[in-house]
C-alpha cells in the first residue's frame, strides 16, 4: 500500500470515528429524556392506580354499611315480641296459661 492509500484510509477511519462519537451524546440524551419521562410519568400512574382502588374500597365500604343496616332491621323485626307470639301461636299451638296454671316461685 501506498502512503496515500493509508492516509486515505485513516482519514475514512478517523472520520467514522468522529461520526460515531457525535452520536454518542445524542443517543445518551435520548435514554436521558426516556428515562427522565418514565421517572415522571410512573407515579402519576400509580396515583391514578391508588384512586381507583380507593375508589373502589369506598363503594365496598358503602354497600357493607348498606347491608348492616337491612341486617339490624331484620334482626329488629325476627326479636320482634309480636312476631315470636305469633310463631309460637300458629307454628308451635301454644297459648296463654290459665290462671290456675301458673306457679310462682319464690
Amino acid at each position: 500500500m501506498s502512503t496515500a492509500e493509508i492516509t486515505l484510509n485513516n482519514v475514512r477511519d478517523s472520520g467514522r470515528l468522529i461520526l460515531g462519537l457525535k452520536r454518542v451524546p445524542f443517543v445518551l440524551l435520548i435514554c436521558l429524556v426516556m428515562v427522565l419521562s418514565i421517572v415522571y410519568v410512573w407515579p402519576h400512574i400509580r396515583m391514578t392506580e391508588l384512586e381507583y382502588q380507593i375508589a373502589e374500597e369506598m363503594n365496598t365500604r358503602q354497600r357493607l354499611l348498606e347491608e348492616r343496616t337491612q341486617l339490624k332491621i331484620e334482626q329488629a323485626t325476627l326479636k320482634s315480641p309480636q312476631r315470636i307470639e305469633a310463631i309460637a301461636k300458629e307454628k308451635m299451638q301454644m297459648t296463654y296459661p290459665e290462671r290456675d296454671q301458673v306457679v310462682n316461685v319464690k
